[in-house]
C-alpha cells in the first residue's frame, strides 16, 4: 500500500518521504512540493508500522496543519491510527504542554492566555509615554531570545531600553500575579520547563520519536532551542524549508537557523527538492539568478517541469499614474481574452503603493481586494490626518476632533475627551467652540489647568494652520507636518517605515491634487476621497494586491511586481539587509506560474515631494536588463568555491573580499597560496 502513494513523487521526494531515522533538512525551492513530501512522510511512517502517538509534526498555521493532516490521513488506512499523530503549531503544542506541566514553575495550570489587545492594556496601565506598539514588539523580541528582564535591564545602553526593560519586569511580574500567560509565553515557558527538568526532557523526547517542522527558514531562536530539548535522547528531527523564502528577519526568524541545521545535528542527510512545479522556465531562470547574488545560501537550483513561457516584460515608466495605466490596460486584455480576474495580483513591497492602484481601479471600475492588508484609507495614520484636515475645514466636528486631539500623545487622557463631549452635549456647541471661546478659568473648570493649557495651544495651532491655508496650500502642508510632528511621531514603532511611506504618499498626493486643480481647495479634496474610498461590494472575480510578506505561499497566473526602484524595492538603509531583500525578490518572483511583469518608474512622491529615482539592482541581478546600475554578484566568490585560472590552473578559494567593483581572493592552487582578483579567474 506504501508503494501506491510514493508512486506519486518525484526521485528527491520519494528519499525525503523514506528516510525513517536521524535528522534530515529537506531543501525545498519555492513549488517543489514541500507539503505533498512532508504529508507523504508521515503517511509512510505511519504505514510501515511506527506508532502515530511518536510521531509531533509542527508548522506556523493552523491552516497548513488542518491541510496536512488531511492530506496525510487521506493516504493511510484509518484502521492504522488508533491514536492520530499530534499534528499542530508551535504555540499549540506549548499550550498543549503547560496544561499538563505549568505545575513544574509551581504555578497553576489553569492559566488564561492573553491575546494583544490585553498585551496593550496591560502595558498602557503600567506605562503611558513610551509607544505601546514599541513595548509589545521589544518585549516579544526578548522572550523569544531568552532574555529575562534583569539580564535586558543589563543589556540596556540607552535611557528608553532601561525604561522598556523596567516596564517588562513590572509586566511579567503582572502575569504570574494574574495567572496569565501572553502568546511568547506558549514557547518561553514550555522552554524553562525542559531546562530545568532534565527528567521530564528525557520523557517528553522519548514520547515523541520522530520531529517534523514545516516551514523552518521561519522558525526563531527560542523555537529552535526547544526543538533542541524535543530531540533531547534522539535526532530524528526532519525539518522542510527554503533558506532562499527567509523573509521574516524583521520579527525574530533567523536564517541561521537552517544554514546551520547540518552542523547543528549530527550526521544530517540534505535532500533538495528542485523541481518546480508551478513557474514556466523562462521565470525560474531569472529568479535563479536573482538569488545566485546572495551569499548566505545552501545553494540550490530551480529545475522547470513546464514548457519555456512567455517572457518577462519589464516596464519603465515617468511616474506612478502611467505605471498604473500600463498594469490597467494589461488586465483589461487579459479578462477579454477570457482570463479570470482571480488568477491576476498585483505586488509590491511598499504598502503605500497600492494608493496609486486603488485610486487607478476604482476610476477603471475593475474589481480588487487587498489581502492581508488595509485598503489605503482605510488605515489608522491616514485616517488620523484625513480627520486633522476635516477640523480644518469644518470645526463642528466632534468625531474628527476626538480622534486626533491626543495624536501624537499631547496628555489628552480619555477623561478629559468624555468631560468635553459632555459639554458639548450640554451647552448643544461643538468641543471646538467650547475651547476656542471659554476663558481659561472656564475651560480650567471642565479639564483642570494643564489640559486647559494644551487644549488652547491645540486650538491655536489649528487656527493658524487655518491662515496659511487661505495663503498657500503647499506651505500649508509644510507647517502642518512641522506644528503636530505628526509624521515623526512614528520613527521608534516597529512598523513605522510602513506608516511614515503611507504618510508621505498621502502629502504627496494632496501636492499633486493642488497642481492638478489649482482652483480647487482642501474641502474638494475631501470630498474627491471620501467618493474613491467608497467602492461598491466586491464579488470572488477580483484582482489581488498585497505586500510580497502577504503573498508567500500563494500562487497566480498573472504576476505584476511593481515599485521596483532603489529605496523600495530594495528597501536600503539602516536596518535593511539587502539579502533579505533580495530574498524577497525571489518569492514575489516565484509566485507567478505563466506570466510575469516587472515594473519601475522614475519618478514618485517620496516623503512628500515628488522624487526622481534609480531602477532596482533587482532588474539587471534577475538578467531582465542591462543597465548602468548592473551590481557586481555578491555572491560569485566565497570561501570554498572552485574557479580556474588561466596559468595557475584549478584552485578553491579560501577567503574573498570586496576589493571596489572586483573581489579579492586567496586560492589554494594544489598547496600554493596566492592572492587574486576575482575578474581573472573563472568559477566552476
Amino acid at each position: 500500500m506504501s508503494e501506491n502513494f510514493l508512486n506519486s513523487l518525484n526521485k528527491s521526494q520519494q528519499i525525503a518521504a523514506q528516510h525513517i531515522d536521524g535528522a534530515l533538512l529537506i531543501l525545498a525551492g519555492a513549488g517543489s512540493g514541500k507539503t505533498k513530501t512532508i504529508t507523504t512522510r508521515l503517511a509512510y511512517l505511519i504505514s510501515i508500522g511506527i506508532d502515530p502517538s511518536s510521531i509531533l509534526t509542527l508548522t506556523f498555521t493552523n491552516k497548513a496543519a488542518t491541510e496536512m493532516r488531511e492530506r496525510a490521513f487521506s493516504m493511510i488506512d484509518p484502521n492504522m491510527i488508533n491514536t492520530p499523530p499530534l499534528l499542530c503549531t508551535f504555540h499549540k503544542f506549548g499550550l498543549l504542554f503547560l496544561k499538563f506541566y505549568m505545575t513544574e514553575l509551581g504555578r497553576k495550570n489553569s492559566f488564561i492566555i492573553i491575546d494583544n489587545d490585553d498585551k496593550k492594556r496591560i502595558l498602557k496601565s503600567i506605562d503611558k509615554e513610551i509607544t505601546t506598539s514599541l513595548l509589545v514588539s521589544e518585549i516579544s523580541k526578548y522572550k523569544n531570545t531568552l532574555l529575562t528582564p534583569s539580564e535586558a535591564k543589563a543589556a540596556a545602553q540607552l535611557k528608553l531600553y532601561q525604561q522598556i526593560a523596567d516596564i517588562y519586569e513590572k509586566y511579567e511580574a503582572y502575569l504570574l500575579k494574574n495567572n496569565l500567560v501572553d502568546f511568547d509565553d506558549l514557547l518561553l515557558l514550555p522552554y524553562l520547563i525542559l531546562e530545568k527538568n532534565e527528567q521530564l526532557a528525557k520523557q517528553i523526547s522519548e514520547k515523541y520519536q520522530y520531529v517534523m517542522v514545516d516551514e523552518y527558514q521561519d522558525t526563531n531562536e527560542l523555537q529552535y532551542k526547544l526543538l533542541r530539548k524535543l530531540c533531547f535522547t534522539h535526532e530524528n528531527l526532519c525539518v522542510v524549508g527554503d533558506d532562499d523564502q527567509s523573509i521574516y528577519g524583521w520579527r525574530g526568524a533567523t536564517i541561521k537557523n537552517i544554514l546551520n541545521f547540518a552542523d547543528n545535528f549530527k550526521d544530517t542527510k540534505v535532500i533538495k527538492l528542485e523541481e518546480n512545479y508551478r513557474s514556466t522556465d523562462t521565470i525560474l531562470e531569472h529568479a535563479n539568478q536573482l538569488i545566485e547574488h546572495n551569499r548566505d545560501r545552501l545553494g540550490k537550483k530551480l529545475i522547470g517541469t513546464r514548457q519555456k513561457g512567455d517572457s518577462v516584460k519589464v516596464y519603465e515608466s515617468q511616474d506612478e499614474t502611467e505605471e498604473t495605466r500600463k498594469i490597467i490596460d494589461d488586465i483589461k486584455k487579459l479578462i477579454i481574452e477570457g482570463e479570470s480576474a482571480k488568477d491576476i495580483a498585483i505586488l509590491f513591497r511598499v504598502n503605500a503603493l497600492s494608493r496609486s492602484l486603488e485610486e487607478g481601479f476604482n476610476k477603471a471600475g475593475i474589481n480588487y481586494k487587498l489581502i492581508g492588508g488595509m485598503k489605503f484609507y482605510e488605515r489608522a495614520e491616514i485616517k488620523d490626518l484625513i480627520a486633522y484636515f476635516r477640523i480644518l475645514t469644518n470645526s463642528t466636528d466632534n468625531f474628527s476632533f476626538k480622534r486626533v486631539v491626543n495624536k501624537p500623545k499631547r496628555g489628552i487622557g480619555k477623561t478629559t475627551i468624555e468631560k468635553l463631549d459632555a459639554k458639548s452635549i450640554e451647552l448643544k456647541k461643538p468641543i471646538f467652540s467650547i475651547i476656542e471661546e471659554s476663558s481659561p478659568e472656564e475651560l480650567t473648570a471642565i479639564v483642570g489647568k494643564k489640559n486647559s493649557r494644551t487644549l488652547k495651544v491645540f486650538i491655536a495651532s489649528i487656527m493658524d494652520l487655518r491662515d496659511t491655508l487661505e495663503e498657500s496650500k503647499m506651505r500649508f502642508l509644510d507647517l502642518f507636518e512641522d506644528t503636530f510632528d505628526y509624521r515623526a511621531s512614528f520613527d521608534s514603532v516597529p512598523d513605522g517605515f510602513d506608516r511614515q511611506a503611507n504618510i508621505d504618499e498621502f502629502y504627496g498626493y494632496i501636492r499633486d491634487f493642488f497642481i492638478q486643480n489649482p482652483h480647487l481647495n482642501l474641502e474638494d479634496f475631501l470630498n474627491e476621497i471620501a467618493l474613491e474610498s467608497e467602492q461598491g461590494e466586491l464579488n470572488d472575480q477580483a484582482v489581488s494586491m498585497m505586500s510580497i510578506h502577504s503573498s508567500k505561499g500563494l500562487e497566480y497566473k498573472h504576476i505584476f511586481i511593481i515599485g521596483l526602484e532603489e529605496g523600495f524595492f530594495p528597501i536600503i538603509g539602516e536596518g535593511s539587509n539587502i539579502e533579505e531583500e533580495r530574498r524577497l525578490g525571489y518569492v514575489a518572483i516565484t509566485r507567478a506560474m505563466d506570466r510575469l511583469t516587472l515594473s519601475f518608474v522614475h519618478s514618485r512622491f517620496y516623503k512628500g515631494k515628488r522624487a526622481t529615482l534609480l531602477k532596482s539592482r533587482f532588474l539587471s541581478e534577475s538578467g531582465l536588463i542591462k543597465g548602468s546600475l548592473t551590481i557586481e554578484k555578491q555572491s560569485s566568490y566565497k570561501k570554498g568555491d572552485l574557479v580556474q585560472h588561466k596559468i595557475f590552473g584549478m584552485g578553491r578559494v579560501q577567503k574573498a573580499s570586496k576589493a571596489g567593483k572586483d573581489y579579492k581572493l586567496t586560492i589554494n592552487f594544489g598547496g600554493t597560496r596566492r592572492d587574486i582578483l576575482s575578474s581573472f579567474v573563472e568559477k566552476i
